[in-house]
């Protein structure tokens, strides 16, 4: 019988996490379809640095992309990081997902260049690169570590690319500071396990 339970719990999980995900992703797709048609009205929530109005663009931010091809370049990324972070609990990927946008978005707004204005996911599929990366050894979990390296050799590279200042029309900024967030997520939301490494 507990076993049956733990399956059930399992599998409850995978479906809660899949669920969530592919909702926040269509959010995403269905605010730009909305932007285009709205003639990029909603363009104006991302954070543009050092104005204080600006600040409760922080979140909506993270929400918005400026055209298609930008949302189609976090997509699969958000959803992949997003499920496997969101299998360890939904509440707890909320609240790291929220630690990461918040502390990513109010970096972006003291440090970006003045004129700019930033907004999209990429901020928050860098910081749960991070998380995921951080959170087995931050746990002294080996499943989750194992996890955490093959995450990072899958995607290791491009984020790398995605921290260079060289980099056009990309906020640096935004993906260092996700990726520094999601670290410090993986400590503030650390749960010790049994499995050690």
């Amino acid at each position: 019988m507990t076993d049956i339970q733990l399956d059930r719990s399992g599998t409850d999980r995978v479906r809660s996490a899949a669920k969530l995900m592919l909702a926040w992703v269509a959010l995403l797709w269905a605010l730009e379809v909305v932007d285009v048609l709205t003639g990029h009205a909603l363009d104006a929530y991302g954070v543009v640095p050092r104005e204080p109005a600006e600040l409760v663009d922080v979140v909506p931010s993270a929400f918005l992309h400026f055209g298609f091809g930008h949302v189609a370049s976090n997509t699969i990324p958000l959803l992949v990081l997003g499920f496997l972070a969101a299998l360890g609990g939904i509440r707890r990927f909320l609240a790291v997902a929220l630690l990461i946008v918040v502390v990513d978005g109010v970096a972006v707004w003291l440090v970006s260049p003045s004129g700019t204005n930033t907004a999209g996911a990429s901020g928050l599929v860098f910081g749960l690169f991070g998380y995921l990366v951080a959170r087995g050894f931050v746990e002294r979990k080996a499943l989750d570590v194992v996890v955490g390296l093959l995450i990072a050799a899958v995607w290791g590279g491009s984020i790398v690319a995605g921290l260079s200042p060289s980099a056009t029309g990309v906020s640096w900024q935004g993906h260092l500071f996700g990726l520094v967030a999601g670290v410090a997520a993986a400590f503030v939301f650390r749960v010790r396990g049994r499995e050690s490494v």
